[in-house]
């Protein structure tokens, strides 16, 4: 749809990064929360996210989760959790932290799960966030779905060391490397942290090894542009927990998976094409405080 410029929002896709958020969100309850990245479709949906407002909110239209101003990176369904997402690398962070906060004073044991890419270990916010929640032993799972790209920069040109979970540690928070993407490995390690938060045991941090299959912004592949090889992509596409957890099913029933799923995305996008637009009228509304 993107090449048609029915789509008006920029757009970053989770392809290829999946199985981090299926298997974090799996464990979680209905009252926990997420806070998700521009890149949060995955999540976004994995928490329960509308799919219709998702795609609605992508062209712009009245009936999508931000009425059709927020586009692709600033999702937000309140009613899933999932807290609204940021363009600005990093800012998330603290603000989860304020949910856990608010979570912890408030006496319940619902947990916060927030999503950041490696680039974002790199803001000052994410140093000064660890450094609050193990302090005061917030309910937050830390999740940096390292895809080892800063937009085009990689990791090793970025840091001095790869050793996240050892500077995460400095802080007295547990913190785990899943190197495979495996969907198994992270939901156990995610429902271990999530029932030992639940109980008042604090932060605990997974970072997840991943591949962003296609480019920064848009849908297309980008593997002549000088900064990554296809030879990077194959062996993530060989080990990708789609078709892997598909093959674990017989066909019958990954047949009626699939057909079910396409037909919920067809029936997203009618939603999204018959929607209106916003009207003029609401050009300043939850601009400024009434």
């Amino acid at each position: 749809i993107y090449p048609s410029d029915k789509i008006k929002s920029p757009i970053h896709l989770s392809i290829g990064q999946e199985s981090i958020s299926v298997g974090v969100c799996d464990v979680l309850r209905p009252d926990d929360l997420v806070s998700i990245t521009y890149r949060g479709h995955a999540a976004y949906l994995a928490k329960g996210g509308s799919l219709k407002g998702m795609i609605a909110e992508m062209y712009g239209k009245k009936d999508g989760c931000c009425r059709g101003k927020g586009g692709s990176m600033h999702l937000v369904d309140t009613a899933s959790g999932v807290i609204g997402a940021s363009a600005v690398v990093g800012t998330t962070i603290p603000v989860a932290a304020g949910h856990a906060l608010a979570i912890r004073k408030l006496g319940r044991d619902a947990v916060v799960a927030c999503f950041f890419g490696d680039g974002a270990t790199e803001e000052g916010a994410f140093t000064e966030t660890l450094n609050f929640a193990a302090l005061h032993r917030l309910p937050i799972l830390f999740v940096c779905e390292n895809n080892g790209l800063a937009i085009h920069t990689k990791q090793g040109t970025r840091w001095a060391s790869e050793r996240l979970c050892e500077r995460v540690e400095t802080y007295g928070i547990p913190a785990h490397r899943i190197q495979d993407g495996d969907v198994f490995r992270i939901r156990e390690r995610a429902a271990a942290a999530a029932a030992s938060m639940r109980v008042g045991g604090g932060p605990v941090l997974l970072e997840c090894m991943t591949y962003r299959w296609r480019e920064h912004v848009g849908p297309a592949e980008d593997y002549d542009a000088g900064y990554r090889t296809r030879d990077e992509l194959a062996p993530w596409q060989e080990r990708d927990a789609v078709p892997a957890v598909g093959a674990l099913l017989d066909a019958p029933t990954r047949d009626a998976i699939d057909a079910e799923v396409e037909a919920l995305v067809a029936e997203a996008v009618a939603f999204a094409e018959n929607s209106p637009f916003p009207d003029e009228c609401e050009l300043n509304d939850h601009v400024f405080a009434d």
